[in-house]
């Protein structure tokens, strides 16, 4: 039987060293292969077409991430674990509560375990099942004596919290940032195959962190830029002042879909590289696609100024985007 993760294992990759964390990152690294996003992908475009689809019904003005990008990474990071078909509309139902660190401290942490016990119980059924996705990967794993089943339920957990939230939020600003400047907006419906492109952009415009990020602790004395930095000194990098340094990208604070260099650092760099950043830029991808196709006359229902955006928790994002068609 898995058991239930602690706080302190669910940190997740990014707060652990090697050689841990390499081999911890192989683990996961393997359901994130090129033939698992070709698996999703239509998964994706399907679920986004569906919910939007909903959202028409429903009649504007409509909150595009109640619709649609609260919703739609959480179907996509339900098929990456393995769910069954159409149980991520289970998941959904508490995933804000469960990854909210605003809302009523008691439903929250009823909704974590309501989540915790959903893994834990896929990670069960993998066991004697595995299948080719994560949940199967990380049975297999375990099997194997690679992993504990301790760690392979908070790989799972940090996986499904990082996925849900950091992609609506994520998503959520990108949408934001298009509605207040429907040039882009424009120039998307125009030339369709920019996408990428614009979507590599929109990671570097859009800021990705309330706050500056993780902190870091050096490991042995370094000078950087002029400064000594001392073994032990705490450190903050802030990718997000990176990717508007006015030396490596013109004009830093202007949105433009033509700009030559977006080598951004929204996915972090080195052995901590987001493991999930081709997955990212799929549903980015997919749902700006979507949502350009369905509602060609899309725009915020409320004035720019009145959207709300999250303050506390580690990913910024709209609280709510209400739009109208």
């Amino acid at each position: 039987m898995f058991p239930e993760p602690v706080a302190s294992q669910t940190a997740g990759l990014q707060y652990i060293d090697p050689p841990r964390h390499t081999h911890l990152r192989r683990v996961v690294a393997r359901a994130f292969t090129t033939k698992a996003m070709k698996r999703l992908r239509p998964v994706a475009e399907y679920t986004a077409a569906e919910l939007l689809e909903s959202m028409h019904q429903a009649g504007a003005p409509a909150d595009l991430m109640e619709h649609l990008l609260g919703p739609f990474p959480i179907a996509v990071i339900c098929s990456l674990l393995g769910t069954e078909e159409g149980d991520w509309r289970h998941w959904a139902a508490t995933a804000e509560e469960a990854l909210s660190v605003t809302g009523d401290t008691a439903r929250s942490k009823a909704a974590r375990e309501v989540t915790r016990r959903r893994i834990t119980d896929l990670l069960d059924t993998r066991r004697d099942a595995p299948g080719d996705d994560l949940a199967g990967e990380l049975a297999c794993a375990v099997a194997a004596g690679e992993i504990t089943d301790a760690e392979a339920v908070s790989l799972a957990t940090a996986v499904y919290v990082s996925g849900g939230h950091a992609v609506r939020n994520n998503s959520g600003s990108m949408m934001y940032a298009l509605l207040t400047h429907p040039e882009h907006l424009s120039q998307l419906r125009r030339e369709p195959e920019l996408l990428p492109r614009a979507v590599e952009e929109l990671f570097r415009y859009v800021p990705h962190r309330n706050g500056v990020g993780i902190p870091r602790i050096a490991t042995e004395d370094v000078e950087v830029g002029g400064h000594l930095i001392r073994a032990g000194d705490v450190v903050y990098n802030s990718y997000l002042s990176a990717n508007r340094d006015p030396t490596v990208f013109p004009d830093p604070d202007t949105l433009d879909f033509d700009r030559e260099n977006v080598a951004h650092l929204s996915f972090g760099h080195g052995p901590h590289y987001c493991l999930a950043a081709a997955m990212a830029r799929m549903q980015a991808e997919i749902a700006i696609r979507s949502v350009l196709d369905r509602f060609p006359r899309l725009q915020l229902a409320i004035p720019t100024t009145e959207v709300e955006f999250l303050r506390k928790g580690p990913i910024r994002g709209p609280r709510t985007l209400p739009v109208t068609w």
